[in-house]
């Protein structure tokens, strides 16, 4: 069915735009001399159909129609830290609040240290 093989490859392609290396390896945060990388899972799932008719004796006409439909996720699941001490993956457990936590957790220390260098020089 051709509208059915149309809205496949529609869906298809839209998916295919969404899903990269950037959707698991998210865009670097510089901080002075240390790097952030996001690590993320990404999934997703669609489904597509359709069917056509006549109408019964007492009825006129055919019929056709086709659908699509799908979902997608996002979950954060790590943080690469690159500095002059080397690489460092924490992984982030939890929902995006454990993710902010852990970042939360990270800045501080950062600035902290980029404060004292400054107050240093």
């Amino acid at each position: 069915m051709e509208i059915v093989e149309s809205l496949v490859k529609t869906t298809l392609g839209e998916i295919e735009k969404v899903l990269s290396t950037k959707t698991v390896v998210g865009e670097p945060l510089i901080i002075q001399d240390t790097t952030l990388i996001p690590l993320i899972s990404a999934g997703f799932g669609f489904g597509a159909g359709g069917g056509s008719g006549k109408g019964e004796a007492k009825q006129k006409g055919e019929g056709s129609a086709g659908g699509t439909g799908g979902g997608a996720y996002v979950k954060p699941v790590a943080v690469v830290i690159v500095n002059k001490d080397g690489v460092k993956v924490e992984p982030i457990v939890g929902s995006l609040a454990g993710a902010i936590e852990k970042l939360g957790e990270t800045i501080p220390n950062l600035i902290q240290k980029w404060w004292e260098q400054r107050k240093e020089g």
